[in-house]
C-alpha cells in the first residue's frame, strides 16, 4: 500500500478554479485500476490551501495513475496556479 499526501497553497483569486479542475480528476481517478482512496481537502484555517490525500494498492498502480491523461492533463494546469507545495510518498513501516 501507498499513501500520499500533495499539498498546494493556491493563489486567492484561483482557489475555486482549482477545485473545479480537481472535481474532474477525482471523479476520473477513483475510477482507476489500483485506487483505494483519492479525496481533496480544504484546510479550515487557510482556505487556500488544498490537500489531495491518496491511497494506492501499489506503486505500479500509483504510477499507471501519474501516466493518464486525465492526470497529465490538468495536472500541469493546477500546478500554474500554485504558490507553494509539497509532495509526500507514504509506504507502511508496520
Amino acid at each position: 500500500m501507498i499513501k500520499v499526501v500533495a499539498k498546494g497553497t493556491y493563489s486567492d483569486d484561483k482557489v475555486e478554479e482549482v477545485i473545479n479542475l480537481y472535481r474532474e480528476l477525482v471523479a476520473e481517478t477513483r475510477k482507476e485500476d489500483g485506487c483505494i482512496s483519492y479525496c481533496l481537502f480544504r484546510d479550515i484555517k487557510n482556505r487556500s490551501i488544498l490537500t489531495v490525500i491518496e491511497e494506492w494498492e501499489s506503486q505500479e498502480a500509483l504510477d499507471a495513475h501519474m501516466n493518464t491523461e486525465h492526470f497529465t492533463r490538468i495536472v500541469p494546469i493546477v500546478s500554474k496556479s500554485r504558490t507553494d507545495s509539497q509532495l509526500n510518498i507514504y509506504e507502511p513501516v508496520m
